[in-house]
This record gives C-alpha cells, sequence and structure tokens, in this order.
C-alpha cells in the first residue's frame, strides 16, 4: 500500500513525527507479519482536540479527531517501517469515543478515521472495526485509536 501524500497534501494534513509513549508501553509491536499499535489519542502534531464528544466536541469535529488520531497512528508506522512501502493490508481499527452518556453515534465519529485511510490508500484499506463510547479518556482526548496492520517481511539480503 503506499499513500497518497498528494490527498495529504490538498487536505492541509501531515504526519507529524510520532509521539512518544506517555506511559508504560511501546507504540507498536511486531508480531509475525503483524503491526499492532497501541491507542493513539487526537493529537497530530498542534492539531489536537480535547473534551467529550456530544457536549463538549459536535460530531463534526469529533470526525476530525479521529481523522487526527489515525493520522498519530500512521505516523507510528512510518516511523517503524521508513515507510509504507511494506504495508499490506489495514487489518482492524479500534476506537474509543469520549462521549457523553446519551451520545450514540460513536461509528460516525470513527468514520473520520475509516474514510481518510480510504481516501490515502485506497479502496483496499477497508478494514474491520469496532466504536466504542467510553467516560473517559487520557488526557480528556475526543477519541483514541489502536490499529492492526499487515506487512510484508522484513528480509535483510
Amino acid at each position: 500500500m503506499i499513500l497518497n501524500n498528494d490527498v495529504l497534501q490538498a487536505k492541509g494534513l501531515k504526519l507529524n513525527p510520532p509521539p512518544a509513549p506517555v506511559g508504560s508501553y511501546v507504540q507498536c509491536l511486531q508480531s509475525g507479519n503483524q503491526l499492532h499499535l497501541s491507542g493513539g489519542i487526537s493529537v497530530n502534531g498542534d492539531d489536537a482536540y480535547y473534551g467529550k464528544v456530544g457536549t463538549e466536541v459536535d460530531l463534526a469535529t469529533a470526525q476530525k479527531a479521529a481523522a487526527a488520531a489515525i493520522l498519530n497512528r500512521l505516523a507510528v508506522i512510518q516511523h517503524e517501517l521508513g515507510g509504507f512501502e511494506r504495508l499490506t493490508k489495514i487489518v482492524a481499527v479500534n476506537g474509543f469515543v469520549n462521549s457523553s452518556p446519551d451520545f450514540t453515534d460513536q461509528a460516525k465519529v470513527l468514520n473520520g478515521a475509516s474514510d481518510l485511510l480510504v481516501e490515502l490508500f485506497g479502496p483496499e484499506a477497508a478494514h474491520t472495526r469496532s466504536a466504542v463510547g467510553v467516560a473517559a479518556l487520557p488526557l480528556n482526548v475526543a477519541v483514541e485509536i489502536s490499529m492492526v496492520v499487515e506487512i510484508e517481511p522484513d528480509y535483510a539480503g
């Protein structure tokens, strides 16, 4: 899968350096031909989204938060693999939405991430997904996303 940088630029988006973990974990771990990515928050450089969706954050802004979180995760993949040439499939996207008690559109929020992946990588970026509403997220971010991706094995010649 090749990242469509033209789409990134046209949308005014960029991949920032991957964030350092804020706890006792690693950003990603390779197991066989998969990378398992820890939860990344809705912060991509200066593009940051905080607050409870449904009261402090509206749906359109929450979708932007999901896009920021997915860009955050893509930065980790890029750093780990040295680019996207070895990326073969987006397997799963698991999203957590900092939701007010009566907010029930978590799936629509996560469309902000899923739709961006398809725009950036094409239809082969279709993936499985969970969209879960939670009472709170670290640092009061609006969205957190973890992922599983498939990669080509790294053969050292």
